[in-house]
């Protein structure tokens, strides 16, 4: 992975260009001069001259994409550099550097993963839109309207008004997230940019820097770790740790330098004996020792409650071989010379990672008693561990199948683009996103035999939703290894997961509170808005019947244009939209049916509709989400009960002589209606109940026992803290109707510890 170099010696004869100043991107008063040819130019950064002017140089850039494109492209790349230098005159970074020498430090970086000349162009002028006065159709004149689209995609959002700064935070994610679902390459070139920016990070006040190394690790390590830029992850990673804990990055990184010394003769010995037994094992290969990231360390220490000096596989070797079986063999050769540690061994060659990572992990005991990590894997291995995705760039002839890697790529992009269209707000979608972004994987199988990768912690429900939308929404069980388990078992490494749907079957809202992906999140809700629409719809044309009862017209007599008037009238865009919001109790039934009753003027075009009296709307038990029963009161079937129209939550039912109710009557009695049981009721119902007990050992499993006896499910129960010789316990449960209740509290009352019942 490439990192931004340091500054050269100045080379003889460069021409100044604008002068150093500390301040972030601001206009300068005097233009720059311009630069020389960037080929005469032997540094690769800017330089600081004797008068203190500093020249930047295209130098490095056109050397590192001269190795793998043609002159050609090489001659579209100094265009862009012109236009972006052009763009950018006079506009400086936090260090006081021009601010030109920016994107040149990105496009080095993606120079050394050997992206192509349309990605290296759009990084030269990625801030052309978002910083100047340059449009993107400018852009699409000059380069063509690949690079136009990918510089926009990276743009962030500042131009449009947004409710606060978190929105605006999460729409510039939004959009750069979807151009990313289109063309990967804008988020290659985010990540190049968001490394150079945490490298040059001490230029900036503290508490940008805390801000933008929490937006680094919670958002751009995750994806870099996604899409296979291991390299790229570790550094992100660490650079955000340094930022965020700066004492404790300090304290570790002394005690690191520290510990080299101590172990460096152990190391020494390790590395000697390695290099001695491959070649008798018939293995040619490059060992080299490797550092783990203060981090790395860090979380260790964290997770497992060590101190520095417990933490003793801080450093490890990679071993680099030619082919696969070679992996193997080295794997055996060291593990003759060496024991090792079990359960330490890890074969990501075999089943490699979700983001496409592959090496042979495993830590054995060295001398001392000191463990020490391998990882062995080949050159090819190791290029895709440096550069992910873009090892295997997907912009290559056509003819050329995609790699493993790249299909999972492809898989999750698609996953953002169906997040996206089930999520409607901006912020939701950033969290679906970040929930999806899992470092560790687990492979499960499906009854086929075809494995997926899933995040650990995942769910049937999970598993459901990465198969398709559809067997999530209607899943009712499942099968793991041929057993039957609940719909919120945790999968592990080799389960064989088969799903059993129904296609009457809807998703659960309590599925929210287990799944880990985001997928899933965004399939579930995106489930629950749809069905509450149908139900708030259906409860709306109920709703707007009865109040059409109230003004003696039948609603079955309304041809399709009365109701289309009645809806434009109301300001809907349609008889759909306004049932719905009438189910939702954005708009009263009783206005709406008054307006369309406005339209029969006359006694003889009303005669027909004229109903004998109006009905009260029946409740069924089976509305869903459109109907909902008020915690004041749990109104069950066989209670009088009465209607509340709540905005935006559709109706609301309360027992008639609920005090809640006749509050709230007082001030908008036209948002209730008249409602009844319906003669046969589904389901079950919450209600509460309150026991007061003497306070017996083994009481509360009587109580409990005795509730079950009588088919009533306990949901919920507690009692007072400070109980002594008399108790007050309460119960939530689940009932059929009033009379079942009655039977429940009939059943209590037989027993000798209960003193009274009362109903809430």
């Amino acid at each position: 992975m490439a990192t931004p170099p340091a500054p050269p010696v100045s080379p003889p004869g460069a021409l100044p260009t604008a002068p150093r100043k500390r301040a972030p991107r601001q206009s300068a008063a005097k233009a720059s001069q311009p630069v020389p040819d960037e080929a005469s130019a032997p540094g690769n950064g800017f330089v600081a001259a004797p008068d203190e002017r500093q020249v930047v140089s295209l130098a490095t850039l056109t050397r590192k994409a001269s190795a793998y494109l043609p002159d050609d492209d090489i001659r579209r790349i100094r265009e862009a550099y012109r236009l972006s230098d052009e763009a950018h005159l006079g506009q400086f970074r936090s260090s006081g550097e021009p601010y030109i020498s920016h994107p040149i430090a990105v496009a080095e970086i993606l120079a050394g993963w050997k992206l192509d000349a349309d990605s290296l162009m759009a990084a030269l002028l990625h801030d052309v839109i978002e910083d100047t006065a340059i449009p993107k159709q400018v852009l699409i004149e000059r380069f063509g309207s690949q690079v136009a689209d990918i510089v926009d995609g990276l743009s962030k959002l500042e131009r449009v008004e947004f409710a606060s700064k978190e929105h605006q935070q999460a729409e510039s994610f939004r959009k750069m997230l979807l151009a990313m679902a289109r063309d990967v390459r804008v988020i290659l070139i985010k990540l190049a940019d968001r490394l150079h920016n945490m490298q040059t990070l001490g230029a900036v006040p503290p508490d940008k820097q805390k801000r933008v190394a929490l937006e680094t690790f919670e958002i751009y390590a995750p994806i870099a770790n996604r899409l296979g830029l291991h390299e790229l992850f570790r550094e992100l990673v660490d650079l955000s740790f340094k930022y965020l804990h700066p004492f404790r990055h300090r304290t570790l990184q002394k005690a690191v330098q520290a510990a080299r010394g101590n172990r460096r003769e152990v190391l020494s010995k390790i590395l000697e004996s390695v290099q001695k037994a491959l070649p008798e094992a018939g293995v040619t290969a490059e060992v080299y020792g490797r550092e783990k990231t203060l981090y790395a360390i860090y979380r260790k220490m964290r997770d497992k409650r060590l101190s520095f000096s417990e933490v003793l596989d801080v450093y490890g070797f990679r071993v680099i071989v030619e082919t696969v079986p070679q992996c193997y063999l080295t794997l055996g050769a060291l593990h003759a010379l060496y024991k090792p540690v079990p359960g330490r061994f890890k074969d990501y060659i075999a089943i490699p990672k979700i983001n496409g990572y592959q090496s042979l992990h495993t830590t054995l005991v060295g001398p001392f008693g000191t463990p020490v990590e391998f990882q062995i894997r080949t050159r090819e291995m190791q290029r895709v561990a440096q550069a992910g995705v873009a090892a295997h760039w997907l912009y290559k002839a056509e003819k050329e199948s995609f790699s493993d890697l790249q299909k999972r790529t492809h898989e999750w992009l698609q996953s953002l683009l169906d997040i996206q269209s089930q999520t409607g707000d901006s912020l939701e979608f950033i969290e679906h996103v970040k929930v999806d972004l899992f470092p560790d994987a687990v492979y499960v199988f499906t009854p086929r035999g075809q494995i997926r990768a899933m995040p650990r912690g995942a769910t049937i429900i999970d598993f459901a939703y990465s198969v398709h939308t559809d067997i999530g929404d209607q899943a009712v069980a499942a099968r793991v290894n041929q057993q039957p388990v609940p719909l919120r078992t945790e999968l592990h490494n080799g389960d064989v997961v088969e799903v059993i749907t129904d296609p009457n079957a809807k998703a659960n809202p309590n599925w929210l509170s287990f799944v880990r992906t985001g997928k899933a999140r965004a399939g579930i809700r995106h489930c629950l808005k749809t069905l509450k629409y149908r139900e708030s719809v259906e409860l709306g044309r109920r709703l707007l019947a009865q109040a059409l009862s109230a003004l003696r017209i039948d609603p079955a007599a309304l041809d399709a244009q009365a109701l289309e008037r009645g809806a434009r009238d109301a300001g809907a865009r349609s008889v759909e939209e306004m049932h719905a919001d009438i189910g939702l109790g954005k708009r009263l039934a009783p206005v709406i049916a008054r307006t369309i009753a406005l339209q029969f003027g006359t006694k003889s075009a009303a005669a027909a509709l004229i109903l004998p009296r109006p009905a009260p709307m029946i409740i069924s038990g089976n509305e869903g989400a459109a109907v909902s029963y008020s915690p004041c009161c749990h109104p069950l079937p066989g209670d009088d009960i009465i209607g509340h129209l709540r905005g935006g939550h559709g109706l609301v039912l309360h027992r008639a002589d609920c005090e809640v109710a006749h509050r709230q009557r007082a001030k908008d009695a036209e948002r209730w209606v008249d409602v009844d049981w319906a003669d046969e009721i589904s389901g079950q119902f919450r209600t509460e109940i309150e026991i007061g007990v003497r306070n017996d050992r083994g009481v509360l499993g009587k109580i409990a026992a005795e509730i079950a006896a009588s088919e009533a499910n306990i949901v919920h129960v507690s009692m007072d803290e400070d109980a002594q010789e008399t108790a007050l316990l309460r119960f939530a449960m689940l009932v059929r109707d009033r009379v079942h209740l009655a039977q429940v509290i009939r059943n209590l009352r037989r027993l000798s510890e209960v003193a009274k019942i009362t109903r809430h």
